[in-house]
């Protein structure tokens, strides 16, 4: 089973400071609010000078995230679900992803009876006799 390349890079945009801490919760697929927890409590238990020449030093030394340019302009944050088992995980609770797939499912559910309730219709009959002649 191959796994996806990561790459350690640091996230401005959804950074407090450099992104530094952003960067490593998308690395380790960890939220957010738990990698700053983990460093503020390093640096207040344990070496605090050291944490905080090693984050400048990321701050410095990783690229910056690149935004998608290949990305479509219509593709949306909410076609890609990601789950998570744990609490520490990244990603949507189980819960509300089943919620969020089932109201994508009954979304696509109401495009196909439209779509159905046309080509059943009078109209499209119509119109494909005429687009025949």
């Amino acid at each position: 089973m191959s796994r996806l390349k990561r790459e350690l890079y640091r996230d401005p945009s959804r950074g407090k400071v450099a992104g530094v801490c952003a960067g490593l919760s998308d690395y380790f697929n960890m939220e957010l609010w738990l990698v700053r927890i983990l460093f503020i409590t390093a640096v207040l238990l344990s070496g605090g000078p050291l944490f905080i020449v090693v984050y400048v030093a990321c701050w410095f030394i990783l690229d910056k995230r690149e935004t998608m340019p290949n990305r479509s302009p219509d593709a949306k944050d909410e076609d890609k679900v990601s789950v998570k088992f744990k609490v520490w995980q990244k990603g949507e609770p189980p819960r509300q992803a089943l919620y969020d797939l089932k109201d994508r499912l009954s979304r696509l559910d109401g495009r196909i009876q439209n779509m159905e309730r046309y080509v059943t219709s009078p109209e499209f009959t119509v119109s494909r006799e005429i687009d025949k002649l």
